[in-house]
C-alpha cells in the first residue's frame, strides 16, 4: 500500500484486524504495519505511539455503541418510554456485541480499560444523550423538576449492572431482564411527578 495514501480509517481498520489475530498485549505498531505493507514510520505519522493507535481503536468501538441510540430521539413516545427505550438499546448493544464475539468484546474492553480519557469521554457522551429525554419529562410535566444532568448521571450509575462490561458475565443470568425490571420501576418511582 502506497504510504500516501493510506488513511486513518484503513490503519484502525487493520489494526482491529491485527489485534484480533495476537491480541492487545502481543499486538505491535509494527504488526499493523506489516499487514499494511508500509513502514512503522507510516503509522506514527497518523497515531503519535502504540497507545494512541490504541485508543483510536477504542474510540471507535465505543462511538459503534453510542450511535445507535440516537435512533431512539427519532421515536415518538413519552419521555419515560423513550428513557426506558433507551436503556433497553445500550443493553442490548452490550449483551449482543458479548453473546456474537466474547473474545472481540473482552479485547475491546481490555483496550478501554487502557483509555481512561475515552472512556470518560464516551460515558459524557452516554450520559449526555439522557439528558435531552429528563429535560424533555421535566418540560411536558412528566418527571419531578430537578437537575437533569444529575438526573441522567444516576440513572447511568443505576443501571451499570446491565450495561458495563464489568458485568459481562452476569448478563446470562436468565433473571437479568427482571433485575432489569426492578432497577426500572425505582428510578420511575424516584422522576415521574
Amino acid at each position: 500500500m502506497a504510504d500516501q495514501s493510506l488513511k486513518k480509517e484503513t490503519i484502525l481498520d487493520t489494526a482491529e484486524q491485527v489485534l484480533r489475530r495476537f491480541g492487545p498485549e502481543k499486538t505491535s505498531v509494527v504488526d499493523v504495519a506489516r499487514a499494511l505493507n508500509v513502514s512503522h514510520g507510516t503509522i506514527y505519522r497518523h497515531f503519535p505511539s502504540k497507545a494512541s493507535l490504541r485508543e483510536a481503536v477504542a474510540e471507535r468501538w465505543l462511538h459503534s455503541i453510542s450511535e445507535p441510540l440516537e435512533a431512539v430521539f427519532k421515536q415518538e413516545c413519552s419521555a419515560s418510554e423513550r428513557l426506558h427505550l433507551w436503556l433497553k438499546t445500550l443493553i442490548h448493544i452490550k449483551h449482543s456485541l458479548v453473546q456474537e464475539d466474547p473474545e472481540l468484546f473482552m479485547m475491546y474492553t481490555s483496550l478501554v480499560e487502557e483509555s481512561v480519557e475515552v472512556v470518560k469521554t464516551h460515558i459524557g457522551e452516554l450520559v449526555g444523550q439522557i439528558i435531552p429525554i429528563i429535560e424533555e419529562g421535566i418540560a411536558n410535566e412528566e418527571f419531578k423538576s430537578t437537575d437533569a444532568a444529575a438526573i441522567a448521571s444516576g440513572i447511568f450509575m443505576a443501571t451499570a449492572r446491565f450495561h458495563h462490561p464489568a458485568h459481562a458475565k452476569e448478563w446470562a443470568s436468565p433473571t437479568i431482564e427482571q433485575e432489569f425490571d426492578v432497577v426500572w420501576n425505582l428510578i420511575l418511582s424516584g422522576i415521574l411527578k
